[in-house]
Protein backbone atom coordinates (compact mmCIF):
# COMPACT_ATOMS: atom_id res chain seq x y z
CA UNK A 1 0.00 0.00 0.00
CA UNK A 2 3.07 2.16 0.88
CA UNK A 3 4.45 1.84 -2.54
CA UNK A 4 1.32 2.75 -4.52
CA UNK A 5 0.68 5.64 -2.62
CA UNK A 6 4.40 7.06 -3.04
CA UNK A 7 3.37 5.85 -6.89
CA UNK A 8 0.33 8.18 -7.04
CA UNK A 9 1.93 11.12 -5.95
CA UNK A 10 4.98 10.42 -8.54
CA UNK A 11 5.01 13.83 -10.89
CA UNK A 12 4.45 11.98 -15.08
CA UNK A 13 7.77 10.95 -16.92
CA UNK A 14 8.04 13.87 -19.07
CA UNK A 15 10.80 16.18 -19.64
CA UNK A 16 9.18 19.02 -18.12
CA UNK A 17 8.23 17.83 -14.89
CA UNK A 18 11.38 15.49 -14.69
CA UNK A 19 13.40 18.79 -15.24
CA UNK A 20 14.94 17.05 -18.89
CA UNK A 21 13.91 20.27 -20.89
CA UNK A 22 17.47 21.04 -23.00
CA UNK A 23 18.86 24.47 -21.55
CA UNK A 24 21.67 26.90 -22.11
CA UNK A 25 24.19 28.05 -19.69
CA UNK A 26 26.51 30.55 -20.53
CA UNK A 27 30.34 30.03 -19.02
CA UNK A 28 31.51 33.35 -17.97
CA UNK A 29 34.84 33.61 -19.06
CA UNK A 30 37.68 36.06 -18.93
CA UNK A 31 37.69 36.60 -22.86
CA UNK A 32 33.50 37.29 -22.44
CA UNK A 33 33.48 39.33 -19.29
CA UNK A 34 36.20 41.74 -19.86
CA UNK A 35 35.16 42.73 -23.23
CA UNK A 36 31.78 42.66 -22.41
CA UNK A 37 32.65 45.25 -19.35
CA UNK A 38 34.32 47.54 -21.59
CA UNK A 39 31.66 47.58 -24.73
CA UNK A 40 28.72 48.18 -22.01
CA UNK A 41 31.00 51.03 -20.46
CA UNK A 42 31.89 53.00 -24.08
CA UNK A 43 27.94 52.44 -24.39
CA UNK A 44 27.03 54.24 -21.47
CA UNK A 45 29.29 57.23 -21.40
CA UNK A 46 28.76 57.68 -25.53
CA UNK A 47 24.83 57.84 -24.00
CA UNK A 48 26.00 60.13 -21.10
CA UNK A 49 27.85 62.57 -22.96
CA UNK A 50 24.69 63.02 -25.47
CA UNK A 51 22.27 63.52 -22.54
CA UNK A 52 24.61 65.87 -20.62
CA UNK A 53 25.09 68.18 -24.09
CA UNK A 54 21.31 67.73 -24.32
CA UNK A 55 20.44 69.08 -21.32
CA UNK A 56 22.80 71.95 -21.38
CA UNK A 57 21.15 73.29 -24.33
CA UNK A 58 17.81 73.85 -22.64
CA UNK A 59 17.26 76.84 -21.14
CA UNK A 60 15.39 77.29 -17.69
CA UNK A 61 14.73 81.02 -15.80
CA UNK A 62 13.98 80.75 -12.20
CA UNK A 63 12.51 84.14 -10.45
CA UNK A 64 11.18 83.77 -6.37
CA UNK A 65 8.57 86.02 -5.95
CA UNK A 66 7.41 84.92 -2.59
CA UNK A 67 8.05 88.74 -1.32
CA UNK A 68 9.81 88.02 2.27
CA UNK A 69 12.47 90.53 1.43
CA UNK A 70 10.94 93.87 2.29
CA UNK A 71 12.49 95.81 -0.94
CA UNK A 72 10.95 92.81 -2.98
CA UNK A 73 7.45 94.67 -5.17
CA UNK A 74 5.52 91.37 -3.94
CA UNK A 75 6.75 92.26 0.07
CA UNK A 76 2.90 94.11 0.70
CA UNK A 77 1.13 91.28 -0.55
CA UNK A 78 2.70 89.17 1.88
CA UNK A 79 0.16 90.79 4.65
CA UNK A 80 -3.05 88.59 4.63
CA UNK A 81 -5.38 91.95 5.24
CA UNK A 82 -4.21 92.67 2.16
CA UNK A 83 -6.84 91.61 -0.62
CA UNK A 84 -6.62 91.03 -4.17
CA UNK A 85 -3.33 92.25 -3.86
CA UNK A 86 -1.32 92.36 -7.00
CA UNK A 87 2.62 93.21 -7.79
CA UNK A 88 4.82 93.18 -10.62
CA UNK A 89 7.98 92.01 -10.59
CA UNK A 90 10.51 92.90 -13.91
CA UNK A 91 12.98 90.99 -15.45
CA UNK A 92 15.77 91.27 -18.81
CA UNK A 93 16.49 88.27 -21.18
CA UNK A 94 19.67 89.10 -22.22
CA UNK A 95 19.06 86.31 -25.71
CA UNK A 96 16.37 84.94 -27.19
CA UNK A 97 14.64 82.46 -25.23
CA UNK A 98 13.58 79.54 -27.88
CA UNK A 99 10.22 78.36 -27.96
CA UNK A 100 8.09 76.84 -27.46
CA UNK A 101 8.04 78.34 -23.66
CA UNK A 102 6.27 76.42 -21.03
CA UNK A 103 5.36 78.55 -17.75
CA UNK A 104 5.45 77.25 -14.58
CA UNK A 105 5.25 77.84 -10.58
CA UNK A 106 7.01 76.41 -8.44
CA UNK A 107 6.20 75.84 -4.64
CA UNK A 108 8.76 74.66 -2.12
CA UNK A 109 8.50 73.30 1.64
CA UNK A 110 5.31 71.86 0.56
CA UNK A 111 4.30 68.21 1.11
CA UNK A 112 1.65 67.24 -1.13
CA UNK A 113 3.09 63.40 -0.66
CA UNK A 114 1.53 63.61 2.97
CA UNK A 115 -0.60 60.39 3.44
CA UNK A 116 -3.50 62.05 4.94
CA UNK A 117 -3.56 65.06 2.49
CA UNK A 118 -3.14 62.53 -0.68
CA UNK A 119 -6.40 60.11 -0.21
CA UNK A 120 -8.25 63.66 1.25
CA UNK A 121 -10.64 63.43 -1.93
CA UNK A 122 -13.63 61.71 -3.02
CA UNK A 123 -13.05 59.91 -6.13
CA UNK A 124 -16.81 59.39 -6.81
CA UNK A 125 -17.45 62.93 -6.82
CA UNK A 126 -14.79 63.80 -9.28
CA UNK A 127 -15.81 61.13 -11.65
CA UNK A 128 -19.17 63.23 -12.16
CA UNK A 129 -21.16 60.87 -9.69
CA UNK A 130 -23.80 63.61 -8.25
CA UNK A 131 -24.73 60.57 -5.31
CA UNK A 132 -21.91 61.58 -3.53
CA UNK A 133 -22.22 64.82 -3.71
CA UNK A 134 -24.62 65.11 -0.93
CA UNK A 135 -22.47 62.55 1.32
CA UNK A 136 -18.82 63.33 0.55
CA UNK A 137 -16.29 60.11 1.49
CA UNK A 138 -15.22 60.30 4.94
CA UNK A 139 -11.71 60.84 4.04
CA UNK A 140 -12.48 64.62 2.93
CA UNK A 141 -12.87 65.38 6.68
CA UNK A 142 -12.53 68.10 7.90
CA UNK A 143 -13.44 69.89 4.24
CA UNK A 144 -16.61 67.49 3.92
CA UNK A 145 -18.73 70.06 4.93
CA UNK A 146 -19.09 73.69 5.79
CA UNK A 147 -19.95 75.35 9.45
CA UNK A 148 -23.38 74.95 8.57
CA UNK A 149 -23.34 71.17 7.42
CA UNK A 150 -23.39 71.65 3.86
CA UNK A 151 -21.77 69.28 1.62
CA UNK A 152 -18.63 70.67 -0.21
CA UNK A 153 -17.61 69.72 -3.89
CA UNK A 154 -15.37 69.36 -4.37
CA UNK A 155 -14.15 67.97 -1.36
CA UNK A 156 -11.14 67.14 0.45
CA UNK A 157 -7.68 69.21 1.46
CA UNK A 158 -6.36 68.99 -1.92
CA UNK A 159 -9.13 70.89 -3.98
CA UNK A 160 -9.19 73.29 -1.20
CA UNK A 161 -5.70 73.98 -1.33
CA UNK A 162 -5.84 74.62 -5.04
CA UNK A 163 -2.61 77.19 -6.10
CA UNK A 164 -4.56 80.47 -7.45
CA UNK A 165 -2.36 82.87 -8.27
CA UNK A 166 -2.54 83.71 -11.70
CA UNK A 167 -0.40 85.71 -14.03
CA UNK A 168 -0.05 88.51 -16.93
CA UNK A 169 3.20 88.16 -18.87
CA UNK A 170 4.27 91.51 -20.69
CA UNK A 171 7.42 92.30 -23.02
CA UNK A 172 8.20 95.98 -22.35
CA UNK A 173 9.05 97.67 -26.03
CA UNK A 174 10.22 101.27 -26.49
CA UNK A 175 8.50 101.90 -22.75
CA UNK A 176 4.90 100.29 -23.66
CA UNK A 177 3.52 96.60 -22.94
CA UNK A 178 2.98 94.37 -25.25
CA UNK A 179 1.08 91.42 -23.64
CA UNK A 180 2.43 87.85 -24.02
CA UNK A 181 -0.52 85.36 -24.83
CA UNK A 182 -0.16 82.55 -22.24
CA UNK A 183 -1.96 79.14 -23.99
CA UNK A 184 -3.78 76.79 -20.90
CA UNK A 185 -5.13 74.47 -23.26
CA UNK A 186 -4.10 70.45 -22.84
CA UNK A 187 -1.71 71.09 -19.91
CA UNK A 188 -2.97 68.22 -17.79
CA UNK A 189 -2.16 64.80 -18.48
CA UNK A 190 -4.63 63.04 -21.25
CA UNK A 191 -5.14 60.60 -18.59
CA UNK A 192 -6.92 63.45 -16.35
CA UNK A 193 -8.90 65.09 -18.47
CA UNK A 194 -10.35 61.95 -20.63
CA UNK A 195 -10.59 59.08 -18.37
CA UNK A 196 -10.09 59.98 -14.36
CA UNK A 197 -12.19 62.69 -13.92
CA UNK A 198 -15.70 63.58 -15.53
CA UNK A 199 -18.17 66.73 -14.91
CA UNK A 200 -21.31 65.66 -13.61
CA UNK A 201 -24.21 65.81 -16.48
CA UNK A 202 -26.44 68.99 -16.60
CA UNK A 203 -29.73 69.11 -15.22
CA UNK A 204 -32.34 70.64 -17.21
CA UNK A 205 -29.91 71.66 -19.35
CA UNK A 206 -27.80 73.96 -16.92
CA UNK A 207 -24.50 72.64 -15.64
CA UNK A 208 -24.74 74.86 -12.27
CA UNK A 209 -27.72 73.03 -10.60
CA UNK A 210 -25.61 69.70 -10.96
CA UNK A 211 -24.64 71.26 -7.64
CA UNK A 212 -27.44 72.56 -6.24
CA UNK A 213 -27.77 71.69 -2.24
CA UNK A 214 -23.27 71.97 -2.32
CA UNK A 215 -21.19 74.59 -1.41
CA UNK A 216 -17.61 75.29 -2.67
CA UNK A 217 -14.24 74.85 -0.82
CA UNK A 218 -13.80 76.79 1.95
CA UNK A 219 -10.80 78.52 0.02
CA UNK A 220 -12.12 78.91 -3.29
CA UNK A 221 -13.43 82.33 -4.86
CA UNK A 222 -16.40 80.83 -6.61
CA UNK A 223 -17.82 77.47 -7.16
CA UNK A 224 -16.09 74.21 -9.68
CA UNK A 225 -19.25 75.48 -12.21
CA UNK A 226 -17.81 79.27 -12.46
CA UNK A 227 -14.55 78.19 -13.06
CA UNK A 228 -14.32 79.04 -16.70
CA UNK A 229 -17.41 80.57 -18.02
CA UNK A 230 -16.20 81.33 -21.76
CA UNK A 231 -15.13 77.41 -22.36
CA UNK A 232 -17.24 74.74 -21.24
CA UNK A 233 -14.82 72.50 -21.81
CA UNK A 234 -12.64 74.12 -19.02
CA UNK A 235 -14.95 74.18 -16.37
CA UNK A 236 -15.72 72.16 -13.28
CA UNK A 237 -13.65 69.16 -12.51
CA UNK A 238 -12.43 69.49 -16.10
CA UNK A 239 -10.83 72.59 -15.58
CA UNK A 240 -7.04 72.34 -16.61
CA UNK A 241 -5.39 74.68 -13.66
CA UNK A 242 -7.66 71.70 -11.18
CA UNK A 243 -6.24 68.74 -13.16
CA UNK A 244 -2.65 69.93 -12.67
CA UNK A 245 -2.85 70.41 -8.75
CA UNK A 246 -4.83 67.34 -8.39
CA UNK A 247 -2.06 65.32 -9.63
CA UNK A 248 -0.19 65.46 -6.36
CA UNK A 249 4.08 66.08 -6.22
CA UNK A 250 6.15 63.67 -4.73
CA UNK A 251 8.95 65.91 -3.44
CA UNK A 252 8.25 68.89 -0.81
CA UNK A 253 9.96 71.16 -3.88
CA UNK A 254 8.17 71.19 -7.22
CA UNK A 255 7.22 72.89 -9.87
CA UNK A 256 3.56 72.66 -12.19
CA UNK A 257 3.03 73.40 -15.99
CA UNK A 258 0.47 76.79 -15.36
CA UNK A 259 0.76 77.77 -19.36
CA UNK A 260 3.03 77.68 -22.38
CA UNK A 261 3.69 80.45 -24.67
CA UNK A 262 3.36 79.18 -28.30
CA UNK A 263 1.37 81.48 -30.23
CA UNK A 264 1.16 84.61 -32.96
CA UNK A 265 4.83 86.87 -32.09
CA UNK A 266 5.91 84.14 -30.04
CA UNK A 267 5.92 81.33 -31.36
CA UNK A 268 9.96 81.14 -31.78
CA UNK A 269 9.69 81.97 -28.34
CA UNK A 270 11.11 85.13 -26.29
CA UNK A 271 12.44 87.71 -27.47
CA UNK A 272 15.62 89.38 -25.84
CA UNK A 273 14.94 92.45 -23.56
CA UNK A 274 12.67 93.91 -20.84
CA UNK A 275 9.15 92.07 -19.08
CA UNK A 276 6.82 92.68 -16.45
CA UNK A 277 5.01 89.86 -14.79
CA UNK A 278 2.33 90.73 -13.34
CA UNK A 279 1.08 88.72 -10.57
CA UNK A 280 -1.84 88.60 -8.66
CA UNK A 281 -1.12 87.84 -5.85
CA UNK A 282 -3.95 84.79 -3.53
CA UNK A 283 -1.96 82.23 -2.13
CA UNK A 284 -0.34 82.46 1.14
CA UNK A 285 2.86 80.09 1.59
CA UNK A 286 4.48 82.41 4.67
CA UNK A 287 2.51 80.60 7.51
CA UNK A 288 4.64 76.86 6.55
CA UNK A 289 7.72 78.81 5.55
CA UNK A 290 7.40 78.15 1.45
CA UNK A 291 8.52 79.91 -1.03
CA UNK A 292 6.88 80.90 -4.70
CA UNK A 293 8.71 80.95 -7.81
CA UNK A 294 8.01 81.30 -11.05
CA UNK A 295 10.03 79.30 -14.43
CA UNK A 296 10.58 79.70 -17.66
CA UNK A 297 11.46 76.30 -19.61
CA UNK A 298 11.89 74.99 -23.15
CA UNK A 299 12.22 71.28 -23.52
CA UNK A 300 13.96 68.65 -26.33
CA UNK A 301 13.71 65.20 -27.36
CA UNK A 302 14.62 64.13 -23.70
CA UNK A 303 11.99 66.13 -21.90
CA UNK A 304 13.27 68.96 -19.80
CA UNK A 305 16.45 70.26 -18.00
CA UNK A 306 17.79 67.29 -16.35
CA UNK A 307 21.98 67.01 -15.75
CA UNK A 308 21.50 64.31 -13.40
CA UNK A 309 20.52 61.85 -16.20
CA UNK A 310 23.74 62.12 -18.10
CA UNK A 311 25.93 62.45 -15.11
CA UNK A 312 24.67 58.45 -13.85
CA UNK A 313 25.30 57.25 -17.34
CA UNK A 314 28.60 58.64 -17.73
CA UNK A 315 29.84 57.43 -13.91
CA UNK A 316 28.12 54.04 -14.82
CA UNK A 317 30.17 54.08 -17.90
CA UNK A 318 33.09 55.18 -16.23
CA UNK A 319 32.81 52.41 -13.71
CA UNK A 320 32.56 49.38 -15.68
CA UNK A 321 35.79 50.80 -18.01
CA UNK A 322 37.64 50.79 -14.76
CA UNK A 323 36.25 47.58 -14.19
CA UNK A 324 37.29 45.81 -17.28
CA UNK A 325 40.71 47.42 -16.65
CA UNK A 326 41.26 46.13 -13.35
CA UNK A 327 39.82 42.61 -14.47
CA UNK A 328 42.34 42.19 -17.27
CA UNK A 329 45.31 43.26 -15.19
CA UNK A 330 44.14 40.36 -12.61
CA UNK A 331 43.32 37.88 -14.96
CA UNK A 332 47.11 38.88 -16.93
CA UNK A 333 48.87 38.32 -13.84
CA UNK A 334 47.80 35.54 -12.26
CA UNK A 335 47.12 33.65 -15.72
CA UNK A 336 50.68 34.41 -16.82
CA UNK A 337 52.04 33.60 -13.49
CA UNK A 338 49.85 29.79 -14.17
CA UNK A 339 52.02 29.42 -17.06
CA UNK A 340 55.47 30.39 -16.40
CA UNK A 341 54.65 27.52 -13.59
CA UNK A 342 53.51 25.13 -15.77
Amino acid sequence: MKNEGEAAKRPDNTAFTQQRLPAWQPILSAGIVIPGFLLIGLAFIGIGIGLFLTSQTIQVWEMDYTGVEKDSPCFRCTILSNQNCTCEVTFSLSTLFTGPVFFYYGLSNYYQNFRKYGVSKDYYQLAGDTGYFKSPEADCAPYAYDSKKNPIVPCGAIANSIFNDTFELYQIINGTKKQVPLDGKGISWWTDYNIKYRNPSPVNGSFAKSFDGTVKPINWPKPAYELDLIDPNNNGFLNQDFLVWMRRAALPQFRKLYRRITDGDYAAGLPAGNYSLKVHYNYPVLSFDGRKKVVFSNVSWMGGKNDFLGIAYLVVGSLCVVMSVVMLVVYAKFKFSDDDDA
